[in-house]
């Protein structure tokens, strides 16, 4: 994970003191970029314990299309509880946005009254690979005064690239796609037969725009989440998860949080986990927890730090 560390140290020695909505102060800096190659690991930040539980308790209920804190907390998470109503209710959050954004009163159809942009996504991947429109967006201008918390992660865009042929011809002797008993000579395994074994044809990538991002606190959150995000967009458009890319807008580090940060540094990374989806689920809305698995993660202790609400 030397890619956010390296954005540590970029704001400590490049930052400049903000005001925040919260009161609290920041260092900040405005526009920065990371890539993690999912081939080569799950991007779990190791120099502190990050609690996986609730990244995925989040994803699902994103994906479930919950705005109820009583259902995320149903699910094992506590993370939204600061900003939630004493009903639960936090308004049309990313929930809400991803899968039934509301339709113009004039554009009401009998049929349809909103737009579950993650399943046309979805759709669109598995129909046409090359479009340049798979894109999800939390940002609805008119919502954003009823959402508890405006999005931080308000767009995440979708890329799909060849895998080249020698690549395809590994996946089908990988345990994940093997066909038990078989034997053919090696110049037989053409195009044509690896398609007809439901080999993927492409890498699926994701780019996720993030306005603002708490460094400490939620970037390590927001790196896994969108990981895990693309991995289960990757199996049920049976493509093959690839680069995630994660642009921030102002990405800073609160002033509450410097030492917490320092210690973080003065830590050894360990080796990156792996990640395990159930290869059963097909569809993005039949995961459950137990479909989702990090092994063989190992970190430092967890670290500490207030919340700024």
């Amino acid at each position: 994970m030397k890619q956010y560390r390296e954005l540590l140290y970029r704001i400590l020695t490049d930052g400049v003191e903000k005001t925040d909505r919260t009161g609290t102060g920041t260092l900040s800096i405005f526009g920065h970029q990371m890539r993690f190659d999912l081939t080569k690991g799950f991007p779990l930040v190791t120099t502190k314990k990050v609690f996986t539980k609730a990244i995925i308790a989040e994803l699902l209920w994103f994906i479930e299309g919950s705005t109820d804190n009583n259902r995320l907390r149903e699910l094992g998470s506590t993370i939204w509880d600061e900003w939630a109503k004493e009903d639960g209710s936090l308004g049309p959050i990313y929930g809400k946005q991803w899968r039934s954004w509301d339709l113009p009163d004039h554009k009401h159809t009998v049929e349809k009254t909103s737009i579950d942009q993650l399943a046309n996504v979805i759709q669109r991947i598995k129909t046409n690979p090359d479009c340049r429109r798979l894109i999800v967006s939390a940002w609805n201008p008119a919502d954003i005064p009823d959402m508890a918390l405006a999005p931080c992660h308000c767009l995440f865009q979708f890329n799909t690239r060849p895998i080249p042929y020698a690549k395809r011809c590994d996946l089908w002797h990988s345990p994940a796609y093997i066909k038990q008993g078989e034997e053919f000579a090696s110049g037989l395994l053409t195009e044509d037969r690896l398609d007809q074994d439901g080999i993927p044809r492409f890498y699926l990538d994701l780019r996720l725009d993030q306005r603002s991002a708490d460094v400490f606190l939620g970037v390590p959150f927001n790196i896994a989440s969108y990981a895990l995000l693309l991995s289960m967009v990757a199996q049920v458009t049976n493509t093959v998860a690839g680069d995630f890319v994660h642009q921030f807008g102002d990405v800073h580090i609160y002033k509450n949080h410097f030492d917490q940060v320092r210690l973080q540094l003065s830590r050894a990374p360990l080796d990156l986990p792996t990640l395990w989806l159930n290869p059963e689920v097909k569809d993005i809305d039949s995961f459950r927890f137990e479909d989702i698995r990090i092994e063989g993660y190992e970190s430092h202790p967890a670290i500490k730090a207030p919340v700024a609400v």
